[in-house]
């Protein structure tokens, strides 16, 4: 195991050694990314001897991916290479899935057999799509969970042109009402246009098994999603289920079957099962419980951010699987993790703002703010705001300047997205 040492301005424990501390993070999307910039920050901060601590992320892909923006059209922003983010800031890279977290020997496997010692830990895997063993879903279904899961989706529908022109290629239907579901719904229309051409009938249908769309938008939101929908084209099966799917149907709880070439996955989230190896109660979505300065409760030397982990907000809050707070998480969580090893004072997060920015295609967007979403913005007003958001307010900076990287990496709560009233 590597040996904690270093004190900032070069000064040593007592029991210090020559060896290298290391901290190790997994993950490189919101949180894994920001958490890796938000340690480098804090040992330039610190001023810690030049390799005193090593920082390594651990991602099966040499990316960092800008999944909210999985359900648009064009995926060509949404990647970017870690090198560009990492190098620049002395952090090391490590492209391999991990298989294993051995709290107790404090390490770390991975799928090529490789065995990574850490000092400290920050777990930021994040989540995936809950599929459910349904009969053709895993051989017929699509989902925009990934960024190379949504390119399959997007080039099963270029080919759907090659085709026999039948009504059925230009039926899609999404599972899953809640806000992927709702964004990924209200671009299929427009997609399934440009694949099919202007002499096609694009048909969208929306399923969700609770009685409205959007239910975790509110009773606020509810009119404007609805509508919005309806200016889309997209219809609605609510109150129901899917009980199978097949090449070219799906099947409904209540017996209707719809013809359909595309299907899309979007019903629920669940944080990846590798928190299932740190031996500690989860919650119903398989998230860590978490204190302030983002340390694993019950694990010595782990921390989590992000959608693995589950931090109050507030008094009465926690936090949601969504870069709103996988991002600050990752922040504190960076900033944390090295103040820990170097035996410095730690943050505690709280945010005590919280807003929603459904984007719903060419209908607009809806704002809402605070936990009971009361709606502030609608259309184009609040589609200029979503654009801002997927287009800049998420993005590190993309300059390869260290500078930059480091100042974006602060542990600093931003205010809440702006729109004019």
């Amino acid at each position: 195991m590597h040996t904690n040492l270093v004190k900032s301005g070069g000064r040593r424990d007592d029991d210090a050694v020559s060896a290298t501390a290391r901290v190790l993070v997994l993950g490189s999307g919101f949180a894994g990314l920001w958490a890796a910039l938000g340690a480098a920050r804090r040992l330039d901060e610190l001023g810690a001897a030049p390799g005193a601590v090593d920082i390594t992320v651990v991602s099966p892909q040499p990316f960092h991916d800008i999944r909210v923006r999985n359900y648009e059209a064009d995926l060509s922003p949404c990647r970017i290479p870690l090198a560009d983010l990492l190098d620049p800031v002395g952090v090391e890279r490590i492209s391999a899935a991990v298989t294993r977290i051995d709290p107790a020997q404090a390490t770390v496997s991975t799928a090529d057999g490789a065995a990574l010692n850490y000092d400290r830990l920050v777990v930021a895997v994040g989540s995936t799509v809950a599929k459910p063993d349904l009969p053709g879903l895993a051989e017929f279904g699509f989902d925009v969970d990934t960024y190379d899961h949504a390119k399959a989706l997007q080039a099963h529908i270029r080919g759907l042109a090659e085709r026999d022109g039948a009504p059925v290629s230009a039926t899609a239907v999404v599972v899953g009402a809640g806000l992927t579901g709702i964004e990924t719904a209200s671009e299929l229309p427009g997609m399934l246009a440009d694949a099919l051409g202007s002499d096609s009938t694009p048909r969208v249908i929306l399923v969700d098994h609770n009685p409205h769309v959007g239910s975790d938008m509110g009773e606020s939101a509810r009119p404007v999603i609805e509508q919005a929908l309806a200016d889309n084209h997209v219809d609605t099966r609510t109150g129901v289920g899917v009980t199978a799917i097949d090449e070219r149907s799906v099947t409904l709880s209540s017996g209707e079957v719809i013809e359909a070439a595309t299907v899309v996955w979007c019903a629920g989230m669940r944080a990846n099962p590798l928190t299932k190896q740190l031996g500690v109660p989860l919650d119903r979505w398989g998230r860590l419980a978490v204190d302030d300065h983002l340390r694993v409760e019950g694990v010595s030397g782990v921390f989590a951010a992000g959608d693995v982990a589950a931090a109050r907000m507030d008094d009465e809050h926690m936090s949601v699987m969504s870069c709103q707070h996988g991002r600050p998480m990752g922040r504190y969580a960076g900033y944390n993790v090295i103040s820990d090893l170097l035996g410095e004072p730690m943050l505690s997060l709280r945010i005590p703002w919280y807003v929603t920015v459904l984007d719903l295609g060419p209908a607009g967007a809806v704002y809402t703010e605070g936990w009971d979403r009361r709606v502030v913005a609608t259309g184009a007003q609040a589609k200029a705001t979503k654009r801002t958001i997927n287009g800049e307010r998420i993005y590190p900076p993309l300059t390869g300047d260290r500078t930059a990287l480091l100042a974006a990496a602060a542990p600093e709560l931003q205010s809440a997205p702006a729109y004019e009233d």
